[in-house]
C-alpha cells in the first residue's frame, strides 16, 4: 500500500436497522506522513530499473534479453551482428542494414518448418521501409510480416513467444547513439 493513510472504518445504523459504514482517514505509522522525504540512498534505489527472470517457463521459446550497437544477449548467449532468431536456433544474418533485406535474405524464414505465423523485422533505430517484393513474398508464402526500429522489433518477438505463437525475428543492431553528445564549434 503506498498511500500514507490508513482507513478506520466507523458503522452507524440507520432508522431501518441498515448499516452504513463509512471510512475515515487515520494515520498507521508516524514514518508515513506527508512529512516524510526520501533520502539519497531511497531515491537511487527508486530510479533503478531492473528485470529478473525468476524461473522460466518450460517450452516458453528463446528470449532476447537485451541488445546493443553490436548486437544482442538472447537466452544468455551474445550475437554479434544483426541475427536472425528462429524457433529452433540463432543464427548470423548476412545484412548490413535495411537495404540488403532482399528476397534472397529472408527465404531461410520462409523454408522453416513447422512455419512460422509471423516475421517480426528490426531495421535498426528507425523504422525503415522494406522492398514491397520482399513483403509480398513473405505474403504469398503466408507469412505475417511486422517492421520496426530494433528496440520495439525486440519487445514485440519476446511477448509473440511469451504467448507460444510461432515467431521468428530478424535484427540488425541500433547504431551507437550520439544523441546526447555535446558538439564543440
Amino acid at each position: 500500500m503506498s498511500t500514507a493513510v490508513c482507513s478506520r472504518l466507523l458503522s452507524s445504523r440507520g432508522t431501518a436497522g441498515t448499516v452504513f459504514i463509512r471510512t475515515v482517514p487515520a494515520f498507521c505509522s508516524p514514518f508515513l506522513s506527508r512529512a516524510h522525504r526520501l533520502g539519497p540512498s531511497d531515491d537511487e534505489m527508486y530510479q533503478r530499473t531492473t528485470v529478473s527472470v525468476m524461473q522460466k517457463e518450460p517450452d516458453s521459446g528463446v528470449m532476447i534479453q537485451s541488445y546493443s550497437s553490436r548486437g544482442f544477449t538472447i537466452d544468455g548467449n551474445k550475437v554479434f551482428g544483426p541475427c536472425a532468431v528462429l524457433p529452433p536456433a540463432i543464427l548470423q544474418w548476412n545484412v548490413g542494414s535495411y537495404k540488403d533485406i532482399t528476397e534472397e535474405s529472408v527465404s531461410l524464414f520462409h523454408m522453416l518448418e513447422p512455419r512460422i505465423e509471423i516475421l517480426v523485422l528490426g531495421t535498426g533505430a528507425r523504422v525503415e521501409r522494406i522492398d514491397p517484393s520482399v513483403l509480398a513474398l513473405l505474403r504469398r508464402k503466408g507469412i505475417a510480416v511486422e517492421v520496426q526500429d530494433t528496440p520495439n522489433a525486440c519487445a514485440t518477438f519476446n511477448f509473440l513467444t511469451s504467448e507460444r505463437r510461432i515467431a521468428a525475428a530478424g535484427l540488425i543492431p541500433p547504431p551507437v547513439s550520439t544523441a546526447l553528445e555535446v558538439k564543440q564549434e
